[in-house]
């Protein structure tokens, strides 16, 4: 029953008159699926309650740091006695070469790295360095692929084959990205032909070997092993973003799942967030001493922040490397995430509405389509009015999934078989009304 007052409805119109849209960050605004969002008040384990006291089984865990689950003890009890020391300081820690280590002992590609306070800026540090270290312009990205929302970064392809971006936003001036070359995903033989034509001047490539971003698209194996063999002959520098699948999809993060395919196969550099905070406001990116040797103070390539390496950051992201650490932790998530997949997966097939899904430790994506997609251009030919039809059938079901056809779902510790059981009776009942 709906209460007499919607309290998300109230909150809505009142942010609306002082925030942008109403919201801090556009996805959470529901543009894409239309509707209120939801103003979370509190969170505890699997779920979170709105304004109007309506709990959901939250399957965004804030767009991925929450692989504990919220409020996990052994992380509160960390930030709070964190708190107690203070809040912020300007002055290295020792808690910052703990962090830094236990980032290190599980990404052996990366032999240094620097804190941050978020994923963009990790990524445009990153490409700042890249270009630093090689002395080259020019970057590799790929269509449907985000690295944050950096003027460089925010590109869409040109027209032609191996042409370099456009401004996908206003504000972003077109020279401010003459030197990105845009690309399709899984696209081998275009990759190839980028190289040939730009690879003296190319300074690295940077992808999301598990696409976010465009729901859950997987780089194929191929694909990932002719990026390093192409960037290796040309002196580019091949940089994964794992803001999103770092210690995610796997204790070593989406490398170490392409490391079981490819011999020796490592990125040159990484960009790592979410996880690592543990769900405050941090992030890292790292690579070979060589490479990051050039950053400042040692070298010329600038780079700076007042909260980096904040102290109540780093005591969260610390506890909850420390708990995703123990041994048969992601076993157990990798379990529960194929388990829904799996289940919807049958609920939809049940239904005779076009269904696929994968995932990868606690990552997860589907597509109301028969068969996974291998880049953007596909992706968009998904039926939008259908998802947004799902997605507000799981919302008033108490089924908390992203509220955008093209982002990934988290799975967390937290939940559990009775979490899934009711996800996947929710929505046989919502892929029925679709039929």
């Amino acid at each position: 029953m709906k209460p007499a007052i919607d309290r998300n409805v109230e909150l809505f119109e009142r942010a609306s008159r002082v925030i942008p849209g109403g919201v801090n960050s556009p996805v959470r605004a529901f543009k894409a699926v239309g509707g209120t969002p939801r103003f979370v008040t509190r969170a505890q384990g699997a779920y979170f309650w709105d304004a109007n006291g309506q709990r959901y089984t939250d399957y965004i865990g804030s767009w991925g740091p929450m692989i504990l689950g919220h409020g996990h003890p052994a992380v509160v009890e960390a930030v709070r006695k964190a708190l107690l020391e203070g809040f912020s300081f300007g002055a290295p820690t020792e808690r910052e070469i703990e962090l830094a280590e236990e980032i290190l002992k599980h990404v052996p590609s990366m032999e240094m790295v620097r804190l941050v306070s978020s994923g963009t800026e990790a990524a445009m540090s990153a490409i700042r360095l890249a270009r630093g270290a090689t002395g080259r312009n020019k970057i590799i990205k790929f269509e449907g692929c985000y690295h944050g929302h950096a003027d460089a970064l925010l590109v869409k392809a040109g027209s032609g084959l191996a042409t370099f971006g456009n401004p996908t936003s206003a504000g972003v001036p077109p020279e401010v990205v003459q030197h990105t070359l845009v690309l399709e995903f899984n696209h081998i033989a275009q990759l190839e032909e980028a190289f040939a034509l730009h690879g003296k001047d190319v300074a690295c490539l940077m992808i999301e070997p598990i696409a976010g971003n465009m729901n859950f698209v997987r780089a194929s194996v191929a694909f990932m092993q002719r990026a390093r063999e192409l960037c290796t002959q040309y002196g580019a520098l091949l940089v994964f973003d794992e803001v999103m699948t770092g210690m995610r999809v796997a204790l070593g993060s989406a490398q170490s799942v392409y490391a079981k395919s490819i011999p020796s196969f490592e990125p040159d550099m990484t960009v790592m967030g979410k996880v690592i905070g543990g769900g405050m406001p941090l992030a890292a990116f790292g690579g070979k001493r060589a490479v990051m040797e050039h950053l400042a103070p040692m070298g010329s390539v600038y780079q700076a922040g007042t909260l980096s390496g904040n102290p109540v950051a780093t005591a969260c992201g610390l506890a909850t490397l420390r708990e995703i650490s123990r041994p048969g932790f992601y076993e157990a998530l990798g379990t529960k995430t194929r388990a829904l997949v799996s289940g919807l997966q049958g609920a939809a097939d049940a239904a005779g509405v076009p269904f696929c899904g994968d995932s990868e430790g606690g990552m997860f994506g589907f597509f109301l389509m028969p068969t996974l997609p291998q880049n953007y251009a596909t992706v968009m030919t998904t039926d939008n009015q259908r998802f947004n039809t799902f997605f507000h059938g799981m919302l008033e079901r108490g089924v908390y999934f992203a509220p955008a056809l093209y982002e990934a779902g988290f799975m967390s510790a937290a939940h559990t078989e009775a979490d899934i059981k009711h996800t996947v009776e929710a929505a046989a009942k919502v892929f029925r009304l679709l039929a």
